[in-house]
């Protein structure tokens, strides 16, 4: 969808927040994106809870920021998110359906983010959320930052050559076009060959034969070390015959930086720049 019919879709949705509930002073953030979205526009007195991962440094790009606040139960059904009497509640497109539906039907505000795999839409969701939270100015401070981080990381990698790359998954699928990751590879000098080459489109089952050919300079992965996050990999065709996984060229980062779909992907960006095109940040 392109951005501007992204935004007005989102701001349909807006509407008939803002009708509905005049001000949100109890928010409960279902997903680790919208608690991203919300820890930034937020007061503090208007989070209720956060979402069972908040404060897991596995998923969340928060989690510090994230302890001092309620969490929901891991199980994440309507009553253990209506015990905290919320007047608003985000999810996300991947949120469940009935959990969605029996929210609603308690009268509750639901207002879902289903837009999220570029920074754009990161922006576009930040401007939604500090509109209904009222405070659409400083939604706006947070996108100047994030811009200016973005735009300081493009002239850096001006006029370099970018780099192959993909994302290994040992469940056979890989990101292609319309992804979180394809959005890293546009801000990072990284091509993603899943895309250019193989035409994917979104989370796709791997071409594993065409695989072996392509001219990959790195795979990005993440972890905590590169070691442990390639060792699935070894034994896994096709990767355990390319040669990047044999020797190891590898670009790692956060755990929580693939599945990120809030504003925080920059420092995925400043990452993946910095270690295919070292020369640049010399």
């Amino acid at each position: 969808m392109p951005p501007l019919k992204r935004a007005a879709f989102l701001l349909l949705g807006l509407g008939s927040i803002l009708r509905g509930a005049p001000s949100a002073e109890r928010v409960v953030s279902q997903t680790v994106g919208t608690d991203e979205l919300l820890l930034a526009v937020a007061e503090p007195g208007q989070i209720a809870a956060l979402s069972h991962l908040a404060r897991d440094p596995e998923y969340s790009a928060v989690a510090d920021e994230a302890s001092g606040f309620p969490q929901l139960q891991l199980n994440g059904d309507a009553e253990s998110v209506l015990k905290f009497q919320p007047t608003l509640v985000l999810c996300a497109d991947y949120s469940r359906p009935e959990l969605v539906a029996q929210l609603r039907r308690a009268g509750v505000q639901v207002l879902i983010f289903d837009h999220y795999a570029t920074i754009e839409d990161a922006y576009a969701n930040l401007r939604v959320l500090g509109r209904v939270l009222g405070d659409g100015e400083r939604a706006e401070k947070v996108i100047a930052g994030c811009q200016r981080r973005v735009a300081a990381l493009e002239r850096r990698l001006k006029g370099l050559a970018p780099a192959g790359v993909i994302a290994p998954s040992t469940y056979g699928l890989i990101p292609g076009a319309n992804t979180t990751f394809q959005d890293l590879c546009d801000h990072s000098g990284a091509e993603n060959l899943a895309t250019t080459l193989g035409h994917l489109v979104g989370n796709a089952p791997q071409p594993s034969e065409d695989m072996l050919v392509w001219p990959i300079d790195f795979v990005v992965v993440s972890g905590k070390g590169v070691a442990g996050a390639l060792a699935p990999f070894r034994d896994l065709p096709p990767y355990e015959y390319l040669e990047v996984v044999r020797a190891s060229h590898a670009v790692l980062l956060p755990p929580w930086v693939l599945g990120c779909v809030s504003h925080h992907r920059i420092l995925g960006y400043e990452i993946m720049a910095q270690a295919l095109h070292p020369e640049a940040f010399k």
